[in-house]
């Protein structure tokens, strides 16, 4: 992550107790993931226990917040017998080249991390100065400017994004897009009530379970066959050129 970062952890907007949610997004990353990978912002690591059940050679996890750091690395420890895990309590930004030469990465992902980076264009060069040549980058944000309220305020999100603004911050940062896609057309309109009519400052696991168990499988067929329009979400593959 870039300088200068008010973030204390991506865990609650990236909702990590629903396992479905990031199913779906590992499902759609993982046919363009490579071996050598770099998780940033990586939380307390439930999505970093799941992209080392994928198989990795090496598994590096950035990490800026101390109490988040210290979850992380007990909930990987013993997770992995075959990938090399490395972990940094600190920015992207200050450990690029020590991960750059260390593990030659050709993956960084950023899930529910992106929006927090105050330069977010800088972050994404930076990412591709650090890659591997033909290396990836594996992005999902929050979507659509006029769903940003309180809720997003709180969490420490700078901005949401559109697909277009996305993929054109990408491509000015040396990447060429493979795929870019919204995602969670359903939670759209519950977002919108939710955090922008009523200005609700609370995530509550009940409800996202609720919606993990019974939506999300669905909604994931719907959206495999037909992309939507629109989404809650904006995920993004490139490539380094």
């Amino acid at each position: 992550m870039g300088e200068g970062v008010a973030y204390a952890g991506r865990d609650l907007e990236s909702m990590s107790f629903a396992r479905n949610y990031h199913d779906w997004i590992l499902e759609l990353f993982r046919p363009y993931l490579g071996s050598r990978l770099v998780e940033v912002g990586a939380g307390t690591g439930s999505f970093s226990e799941m992209l080392l059940a994928r198989g990795a050679e090496t598994l590096s996890l950035v990490e800026p917040s101390t109490e988040m750091y210290r979850r992380l690395v007990e909930n990987v420890a013993g997770l992995s017998k075959s990938a090399r895990v490395r972990t940094y309590n600190d920015t992207f930004g200050r450990v690029a080249g020590r991960i750059r030469e260390e593990a030659r990465p050709d993956s960084v992902i950023y899930v529910n991390v992106l929006e927090h980076v105050a330069d977010d264009e800088a972050e994404l060069a930076l990412v591709c100065e650090t890659l591997a040549p033909g290396g990836r980058v594996f992005v999902f944000v929050p979507a659509l400017h006029w769903l940003y309220g309180n809720f997003d305020e709180m969490v420490g999100h700078r901005r949401r994004y559109s697909r277009r603004e996305l993929e054109g911050k990408t491509s000015r940062a040396g990447f060429r897009v493979l795929k870019s896609v919204y995602f969670d057309s359903a939670g759209v309109l519950p977002w919108w009530v939710k955090y922008r009519l009523l200005r609700s400052r609370k995530m509550e696991p009940g409800t996202v379970k609720f919606y993990d168990d019974y939506c999300v499988p669905a909604l994931k067929r719907i959206e495999s066959v037909v992309p939507p329009p629109v989404g809650k979400n904006v995920l993004l593959v490139a490539e380094k050129i």
